[in-house]
């Protein structure tokens, strides 16, 4: 096992606590993981003391490094009208943290979204698809990856798709909460994805690190990254009743337009698997499987959540 050390700037959130509890579990290995209070990623001094001392610690120790970027400005709709903040979360803060990677010499996995898509898809998208992101959260997105893979770093983006997780607020906690608020709800049944459990994701993105530490890393440098198969946020809401000993059928279908949002959904983005199995990388179980599991491993986050 590759004596490995990872520092995740985003360490505050669903995905980083999952790489946290990765790396914890592997004897010898070093993951330094601050919340965007500790390292703010806009800060650009902030971002080339933390990647310099980190260098510099995991070469002390006889480790391998490599920087794992969760931090991101997920509020899709408040992007909308806050483009500027949107912007410089998800696209100039990653082009530095490349920039400085780059000096150092560390390798950089970059993790993205659906988001830069269309949406309007009729079969799962490979990373090589056109892009076209509808939305200031998308396009930002997007404009981070091209920054980050046109640094010069050793630098992989993986894409990712509705994750949920033990940490902060997610889809699987707000039914869970109101589960217990309203005899019925109305989820929307005409937007397909592929509903991604973070500690999945975490244990993925540690597998394709030590590739790369270890100077084996694909030669594709965007993948994809989510469970396997897809559903609609209804089916997938009945899913999470069933985990609860709930009746399904308190959850009733309705339609995107049903609900408007500022920020336009993907009507259809599941992300294909197959760049990340030709990689060699360990295929990732079905979206149930992982809910299942996830709420045997965390039953109190999840189950005791308030969203």
């Amino acid at each position: 096992m590759t004596r490995l050390a990872i520092l995740v700037p985003g360490g505050r959130g669903q995905l980083g606590a999952e790489l946290v509890r990765v790396m914890s579990a592997r004897p010898g290995a070093l993951v330094h993981a601050p919340g965007s209070a500790e390292l703010d990623i806009t800060d650009r001094e902030a971002v080339a003391d933390a990647v310099d001392s980190f260098a510099e610690t995991a070469r002390d120790a006889d480790l391998r490094p490599v920087v794992i970027n969760a931090s991101a400005y997920t509020a899709v709709d408040a992007a909308e009208s806050d483009e500027e903040r949107a912007r410089l979360v998800n696209a100039e803060g990653p082009a530095q943290l490349a920039k400085t990677c780059h000096r150092n010499g560390i390798p950089l996995l970059h993790v993205s979204t659906d988001y830069v898509f269309g949406g309007d898809a009729d079969r799962p998208y490979e990373p090589t698809d056109e892009t076209g992101p509808r939305t200031v959260y998308g396009r930002t997105k997007l404009d981070g990856e091209r920054a980050v893979l046109d640094s010069g770093a050793r630098a992989w983006v993986v894409r990712t798709a509705w994750v949920y997780g033990a940490r902060g607020g997610n889809f699987v906690k707000t039914m869970v909460r109101l589960s217990g608020e309203r005899d019925s709800l109305s989820v929307v049944d005409d937007q397909i994805g592929s509903p991604t459990w973070a500690a999945d994701l975490a244990n993925g993105l540690v597998e394709l690190a030590e590739r790369v530490a270890e100077r084996r890393g694909p030669d594709q440098k965007v993948l994809h990254c989510t469970n396997s198969g897809q559903t609609s946020w209804c089916a997938f809401a009945r899913a999470i009743f069933a985990e609860l000993g709930l009746d399904e059928s308190r959850v009733q279908p309705c339609t995107t337009e049903d609900f408007p949002r500022p920020a336009p959904r993907p009507a259809y983005s599941v992300l294909s698997e197959a760049a990340w199995r030709e990689a060699g990388l360990t295929p990732m179980r079905t979206w149930r499987e992982a809910l299942h599991a996830a709420f045997e491993t965390d039953p109190e986050a999840l189950r005791g959540a308030t969203g």
